[in-house]
């Protein structure tokens, strides 16, 4: 194998076959992801940090839908504990110093964290929907043992999904990626590919329907006056807002590269093909980090969901205390809005 360095900053790839991957490292990323990495990794530890205490020591009983908020925090405070490296591999021209090993342990990491947080958003999308537009059925009835053994099932599913992250190249040893432009096309949509854009548009497909039918039902009972519904119906919005902000970019970004490079290698030298994909290249590097901010963000939402969160962070930073949790039960069952506010 023959690595040739050019001088516009990528890098061109050459196999025995003639294939060809190639790997941009521009000074853009060099100088803007660093900064970005670090500070979603200081308010994620934070964050998150603080609300597995809350989660672990403040909150009793725990219902079904506390089981997905404790989750997905965990999903995210393992996703920090990646991002120092990441920014250090940036902050060092885009060099991995740290080993074979752990360059695969934190890709595995990244990759765990955007299924398991897309999908338990989509759980919690369908908690709220089948508590506001189906509140009689059965499942919003789940003890928490077995939403426990749905997390683990979450968990189970989205670690076979992304285990194979071990055996992918990373192209040779000084560089630590999962994804690579190759302009072999049967090559360019493998495994890895397809579970990053399956794992995100399958969710939002679900996270759409959910947020629609919610709104709708509330407008069709006319709930949406009351003052608890309509936060608890601006929350559900919010939720949606940051999954698409944060998660959409990168995945569109994907989906471009595998639309453009199949169009570019038939009709340009390959070399020209991995020219032509410089900036779509960059530009999917800089949105997937935009999907860790989720890390950060997460607690914000734990904090408006739920009362009892709510109130221990109020007495933390000495702040006025609102309603009792008891208190707001009370209410919500009396507007028929208990399991919005209860998320």
């Amino acid at each position: 194998m023959e690595v040739i360095n050019l001088n516009n900053g990528f890098t061109e790839t050459h196999h025995q076959q003639f294939n060809m991957k190639c790997h941009f490292n521009g000074t853009l990323l060099i100088n803007v992801l660093p900064p970005l990495l670090f500070t979603e990794f200081i308010f994620g530890v934070l964050g998150n940090g603080l609300a597995l205490w809350i989660f672990c020591f403040h909150i009793r009983p725990w219902k079904s839908c506390t089981v997905l908020l404790f989750n997905l925090s965990i999903a995210d405070f393992l996703l920090n504990v990646a991002l120092p490296f990441r920014a250090i591999y940036y902050m060092s021209n885009i060099v991995w110093t740290f080993g074979d090993a752990l360059c695969n342990i934190c890709l595995f990491v990244l990759a765990l964290n955007r299924s398991v947080s897309t999908i338990f958003l989509m759980a919690i999308a369908l908690d709220r929907y089948m508590r506001v537009v189906h509140p009689h059925h059965r499942i919003n009835s789940l003890s928490v043992s077995k939403a426990m053994c749905g997390a683990l099932a979450v968990w189970v599913l989205t670690i076979s999904m992304t285990v194979h992250v071990f055996n992918l190249e990373h192209n040779n040893t000084t560089h630590c990626e999962s994804f690579w432009v190759d302009t072999e096309m049967r090559h360019n949509l493998n495994w890895h590919k397809f579970e990053f854009l399956f794992s995100f548009y399958v969710p939002l497909i679900v996270v759409l329907y959910c947020t629609f039918h919610i709104s709708s039902h509330l407008s069709r009972r006319q709930l949406a006056q009351q003052a608890k519904i309509k936060k608890a119906l601006w929350l559900t919005i919010l939720v949606m807002v940051l999954f698409v902000v944060l998660f959409l970019p990168s995945n569109i970004t994907q989906l471009l590269i595998w639309i453009r490079t199949a169009q570019l290698v038939s009709k340009l030298p390959e070399s020209e093909a991995c020219r032509a994909l410089e900036d779509l290249t960059i530009w999917f590097f800089l949105t997937i980090s935009l999907t860790y901010l989720n890390s950060m963000l997460d607690p914000v939402v734990y904090y408006f969901s739920s009362p009892i969160f709510k109130n221990v962070c109020r007495k933390i930073f000495h702040l006025r205390q609102e309603d009792t949790a008891e208190s707001t039960e009370k209410k919500t069952r009396e507007t028929g809005s208990q399991s919005l506010s209860q998320l």
